[in-house]
């Protein structure tokens, strides 16, 4: 059985499918490929159809990292096939639980930074996983769409700091499966 994670930020072409592309490789490092699949969406249709936004690209293949990305819309009957929805901001994560069709659905929307080490300041990974609890924006990734491409190379370091710990916790579904 596939488990299913989708990335979800605001049009699809910055920090989701940059979290795809990293998550993707992650996964494939792992050698759980054919095991986990992974994808990415916008809350909002205003790219829909679009290429990821040439600087991200950028980074993401100066970092070595494939890129293949149409931006699309999440949609609510997505969360009937997938187990995981990462949201890259605050905002994000409460859209996504108000657009969830039950609590439960609702409870597999999790922020992308609280799979990351815990720094100081921020909140162990392990209390930021609480399916309803608030989330604060030091666990945002911020959006470098209007930004220089430093906000790219910014979003990348986080992404890559939360997937090993995403990555864990989605080996631990996996095999608890009998995978």
């Amino acid at each position: 059985m596939t488990y299913r994670v989708c990335f979800v930020c605001t049009g699809n072409i910055c920090r989701s499918p940059m979290a795809e592309s990293v998550f993707r490789a992650r996964v494939a490092e792992a050698g759980l490929d054919g095991l986990v699949e992974v994808d990415s969406a916008g809350t909002g249709d205003w790219h829909a159809g679009e290429s990821a936004d040439p600087r991200a690209v950028s980074v993401l293949e100066e970092n070595g990292y494939a890129v293949a990305h149409t931006a699309r819309v999440f949609e609510r009957s997505w969360f009937e096939h997938l187990d995981l929805v990462i949201a890259l901001d605050s905002g994000h994560l409460r859209a996504l639980r108000r657009l969830a069709p039950t609590d439960e659905d609702a409870r597999k929307v999790r922020l992308l930074r609280s799979y990351a080490p815990p720094s100081p300041g921020r909140p162990s990974s392990r209390a930021a996983h609480a399916p309803a609890g608030p989330a604060g924006d030091d666990l945002d990734v911020p959006d470098p769409y209007y930004g220089s491409r430093d906000g790219f190379e910014e979003c990348l370091e986080m992404v890559e700091e939360a997937s090993d710990g995403l990555l864990a916790a989605v080996r631990e579904h996996v095999e608890g499966r009998g995978v």
